[in-house]
């Protein structure tokens, strides 16, 4: 049909034709709106951030846009992806972040790249390390949570470990949950220290 154009962002607005929804999309009940937009890059997001979330071998897209949409609701600068995670463009990831992967930048990096982009590697552990609410989450940080399957290896390239406490008998947290808890924690506080 003939575009109109969205009041608030000016975008051009198209009606599709009854039943077009439901083929172009990638699911079998779709939301009614559908969107285009330009991919966003961000190459040098780690040369000014100061506040990193990254993703090591990240397999799930919906953990990953969990995790996105919590780095983005905390402030986070940038989530950085190691080689070998989920794309960020899978389908299901765009979806479960509501729309954070447009708003906080995603680049892929080694955590030897983190490191030498000048920020401190704080390693996520189920067993080792400070517990998280006694770490030092200021200056220019980078905490770094491991695959589902098999979390951060003991000999990963970090500066620290920190570890969440838990009381049951479940071995670990699901890696978005443990993404949002610390995110949170380390915005609360910076956000002490700087007061």
């Amino acid at each position: 049909m003939a575009p109109g154009a969205d009041p608030v962002s000016a975008a051009p607005v198209f009606e599709l034709g009854e039943g077009v929804l439901e083929r172009v999309a990638s699911t079998d009940h779709p939301q009614p709106n559908l969107v285009v937009v330009r991919m966003p890059v961000a190459e040098s997001a780690l040369d000014e951030a100061g506040f990193v979330l990254v993703g090591d071998q990240l397999n799930d897209p919906g953990n990953l846009g969990t995790i996105l949409r919590s780095a983005e609701a905390a402030g986070v600068d940038a989530v950085v992806l190691t080689p070998g995670s989920v794309d960020p463009y899978n389908p299901k990831v765009v979806r479960a972040s509501a729309g954070a992967l447009f708003r906080v930048p995603v680049a892929t990096a080694t955590l030897d790249e983190v490191r030498a982009a000048g920020l401190r590697v704080i390693g996520t552990s189920s067993h080792q390390g400070d517990r998280h609410v006694d770490a030092d989450w200021s200056g220019r940080v980078a905490i770094v949570l491991g695959s589902e399957a098999h979390g951060l290896p003991d000999d990963a390239p970090v500066d620290r470990w920190v570890r969440i406490e838990h009381q049951g008998t479940a071995e670990s947290l699901n890696v978005a949950m443990a993404a949002t808890l610390l995110v949170f924690e380390a915005v609360r506080v910076r956000d002490v220290g700087t007061s």
